[in-house]
């Protein structure tokens, strides 16, 4: 659970790359494309141009290199030729990247075309959710913690949790302990050590955090057909307190401009 400095250097690697598999999604049209043909285009770039390896692909059973999720799809939605993203949609893409024997896994919600302002609100309030769950993380603090932040700020926007589905520590294998949740008890929980790596992923549904697994065995729907959105970043604990190992271009020069701000 705990990585070597040697181990978080590679991992930190393995982040940068697929920080950069999003940094070139940001420039590519994605109005009028099908989820398929964007998977296949990630499977390219991760492959030919990044020469490392899509790590969900393969994934107990999975075929694809990413999941993209659309609207009320909560997580785990299949690439198909046939899902085109059209104007006012909003798309989730999920990736995992394997560099090294080491595995980076994050998301991103899109926002397709122009997007209606319930949509436009319920992403922005998912990606701050991730970042007070991020905020929360320092060495002694608890996972607890993580989840309390999210989900007070998630509840205070009108919106719920999705409670199936969690973070995970991460590593050589995809999925490691412990799970991180997104909703929690401030001061409960384990407790947070130098080293340890791990996904926060926070999915906000619209209206009620209530489920459905589709016949194919992946697709995850909200029960009552509302938005839903995540945004999900990799994670280190640093004696200074968190470092995000898959933090983007965009992030970064945001973050920087906010300490000069300040």
């Amino acid at each position: 659970m705990i990585k070597t400095t040697e181990e978080l250097a590679l991992m930190a690697r393995s982040g940068r790359l697929l920080a950069s598999v999003f940094e070139w999604l940001d420039r590519a049209p994605l109005e009028g494309r099908s989820t398929l043909e964007i998977n296949d285009a990630v499977e390219r770039f991760i492959t030919d141009e990044l020469q490392a390896r899509p790590a969900s692909k393969g994934q107990y059973g999975y075929g694809f290199v990413l999941n993209a999720s659309i609207n009320a799809v909560v997580c785990h939605g299949i690439p198909s030729a046939g899902d085109i993203l059209k104007d006012g949609d909003l798309v989730n893409l999920d990736i995992t990247l394997e560099k090294d024997g080491f595995i980076a896994d994050s998301s991103k919600t899109y926002l397709i075309g122009a997007p209606r302002p319930a949509a436009a609100r319920l992403v922005r309030t998912a990606y701050e959710a991730l970042w007070r769950g991020i905020h929360a993380v320092r060495p002694g603090a608890r996972l607890g913690d993580i989840g309390w932040a999210i989900e007070r700020h998630a509840t205070k926007n009108g919106y719920s949790i999705v409670r199936e589905y969690c973070g995970h520590g991460i590593g050589r294998q995809m999925h490691e302990p412990p799970q991180v949740l997104h909703s929690g008890r401030p001061g409960t929980g384990m407790i947070l050590r130098e080293g340890m790596v791990f996904t926060i992923e926070p999915m906000l549904n619209q209206r009620r955090r209530a489920v459905r697994t589709q016949e194919d065995g992946w697709t995850v729907v909200t029960q009552d057909g509302g938005l839903s959105a995540q945004f999900e970043h990799t994670v280190a604990v640093t004696g200074a307190g968190v470092e995000v190992l898959t933090l983007r271009a965009d992030e970064r020069a945001a973050r920087a401009a906010r300490r000069r701000s300040a």
